[in-house]
């Protein structure tokens, strides 16, 4: 039988980011992982996780799974995309084979029977997945229902930018639907999403990112990523605020495209 996932492809209403995420393990080397684990470090201003539980939320390319494991965190991994689940077996395959504190498995973060069967973590990371699963709002509450007392939740929503957002959205929902458009799509936007970062990025010095991601593979992400939804800073901030997290970190858009970071602690 098809999956519920392979028929929201088919109908065009979901990207494979898995598909995307395998293209990209094949670039994916030390300083790309090393790149990963400080970003973690730095957002959760921490030097290591040892000791600490670690709930990776849509895993995709399990980099930062990876990340959190090399860290010493015991991880749980799980994504709604297949071919994701597939990605971050391979890393575990290549990084930490047999390990037994690093759990991968399919899930989805709105099937509340899966959800049920999970405990609580000192750490729930879900960067840019939240605003892709078609029920952002309900997404973040649960996501929030799984972090411990004292917890953390590290989470990224894409900004809300008014027009700009609308636009972005029909272009991600012509891009799935209709697979004779998608280069004209990916052709058209290239100077806007990979020729104009790179330059900066050779500017500053940084020209892989901070995450260690690949801004090919982030560029084809951006266009097909669908379901997408936006957020304003301060709505994350006061739905989380209603439900006893208190914000700890941040790094904010500041009314550009991409995502704002936010990082939350129950209270």
């Amino acid at each position: 039988m098809t999956s519920t996932f392979e028929q929201e492809v088919k109908r065009g209403e979901r990207f494979q980011f898995g598909k995307n995420w395998s293209n990209f393990l094949s670039v994916l080397d030390d300083e790309r992982i090393g790149k990963a684990e400080n970003s973690l470090k730095q957002s959760l201003q921490v030097e290591d996780l040892q000791g600490k539980s670690f709930l990776d939320i849509g895993s995709g390319s399990g980099l930062f799974s990876l990340a959190a494991r090399r860290l010493g965190a015991t991880v749980h991994s799980f994504d709604y995309d297949p071919q994701a689940v597939v990605c971050t077996q391979q890393l575990k395959n290549r990084f930490f084979s047999d390990d037994k504190n690093w759990l991968i498995e399919k899930g989805s973060i709105l099937d509340s029977e899966y959800l049920n069967g999970l405990s609580q973590f000192d750490i729930v990371y879900s960067w840019g997945v939240l605003h892709h699963t078609g029920s952002m709002w309900q997404a973040l509450e649960n996501a929030g229902s799984l972090v411990a007392m004292n917890g953390k939740l590290f989470i990224a929503i894409y900004n809300d930018q008014g027009w700009k957002s609308q636009y972005w959205k029909i272009v991600k929902k012509q891009y799935n639907q209709n697979k004779l458009l998608r280069p004209i799509l990916t052709i058209v936007h290239i100077p806007f999403l990979l020729i104009f970062p790179l330059i900066w990025r050779l500017l500053i010095g940084r020209f892989k990112g901070r995450r260690g991601m690949s801004a090919w593979f982030d560029l084809i992400d951006w266009i097909g990523g669908y379901p997408f939804e936006v957020a304003k800073p301060e709505e994350v901030h006061n739905f989380f605020e209603k439900r006893e997290f208190k914000i700890v970190n941040h790094n904010l858009c500041l009314g550009k495209m991409g995502c704002n970071e936010f990082i939350f602690q129950k209270q």
